[in-house]
């Protein structure tokens, strides 16, 4: 399965956390891992001061204690650990998948499970919240979608337009048809 990984498994940029304006990269390979910092100071002693670099071996990264407390405090204990799974070998495939993969996928659960699944990641959960997804959902929950339908998706959302019952789904279509013909009417 390795050989279907890319040379670059994973590649993050970042400016350190205020009120520090230096600038990180850590690049993981299949084979290493790459840290590079800035030094970016309008202060006199650090004005010489030059990029940084550091490349480990996933071996010797991770027996690298002091290495990685600098990417923790540069990029956060979470990429800490994730950069720590890969050069374990622990490869993460289902979050390599393209966002437009995982909506076809994930618009097959039942609404418990996609409620479940947007709590284990901040990508899944913009995926389960966002309306391409939910107008997926829409469209193979109804048989036809109307242009109304499409036009009140549009104005409140595809997700509202699923969770509203079907009563009131029909009380505001009738509402904006009226309001679509009393402009009419009144048009010159």
């Amino acid at each position: 399965m390795a050989s279907w990984l890319p040379e670059t498994l994973f590649e993050i940029f970042r400016q350190g956390s205020a009120p520090s304006k230096d600038y990180y990269q850590v690049s993981v390979t299949r084979s290493q891992v790459i840290f590079r910092w800035w030094k970016i100071s309008l202060r006199s002693e650090y004005r010489f001061t030059r990029p940084g670099e550091v490349k480990e071996s996933h071996k010797d990264f991770l027996q690298n204690a002091h290495l990685q407390v600098q990417v923790a405090l540069a990029l956060g204990a979470g990429i800490l650990e994730y950069i720590c799974n890969l050069c374990e070998g622990k490869f993460d495939f289902l979050e390599r998948l393209p966002d437009s993969l995982l909506l076809r996928i994930v618009s097959h659960l039942d609404l418990e499970d996609i409620a479940r699944l947007s709590q284990t990641s901040q990508r899944f959960s913009k995926l389960c919240k966002s309306e391409a997804l939910w107008e997926r959902i829409v469209r193979a929950a109804c048989d036809h979608v109307s242009p109304d339908l499409r036009a009140l998706a549009a104005q409140v959302g595809w997700r509202q337009t699923f969770f509203t019952n079907k009563l009131q789904l029909q009380r505001q279509l009738r509402r904006r048809r009226q309001r679509q013909g009393g402009h009419r009417k009144g048009a010159p």
